[in-house]
């Protein structure tokens, strides 16, 4: 009973997971475009500390939220791909500001948001309805 309770709380976080790495993706080309192109918000848009807090948010929904998922459903291909893209959203944090810094966050943030989607997926799966009863 519990589980059937937590289980949409669980769903939100990847929801949110989704639309936060989508909100970081657009921040990314908006940078590029405003700053480099206009010449305009580089205080704003190129502050490290968006990018620190944005990744220890992503952090903490993908580790609450796919760290849950793989506990309870023991498929490791969610945790597997989102971890792979906080890893290259940590390692965007090492490179200077600019493209480099778009690219990997860009990537980081897709197999974020790609960890989310098959977290829900399994959610919605026969096999989890079968053997975890979500």
């Amino acid at each position: 009973m519990l589980q059937r309770a937590i289980s949409p709380i669980r769903r939100r976080l990847d929801r949110a997971g989704i639309l936060l790495s989508g909100a970081c993706a657009v921040h990314c080309l908006l940078s590029i475009v405003l700053v480099s192109g206009l010449g305009i918000g580089g205080e704003f848009f190129l502050a490290p500390d968006i990018h620190r807090i944005g990744l220890v948010v992503a952090t903490l929904i993908a580790g609450v939220a796919i760290g849950w998922g793989a506990m309870r459903h023991r498929v490791a291909a969610p945790f597997v791909v989102a971890m792979t893209g906080l890893t290259f959203m940590g390692g965007a944090l090492a490179v200077p500001h600019g493209i480099k810094e778009a690219i990997l966050t860009i990537i980081g943030v897709a197999l974020v948001s790609l960890g989310h989607i098959l977290n829900l997926r399994h959610v919605h799966s026969a096999a989890c309805k079968e053997r975890c009863g979500d």
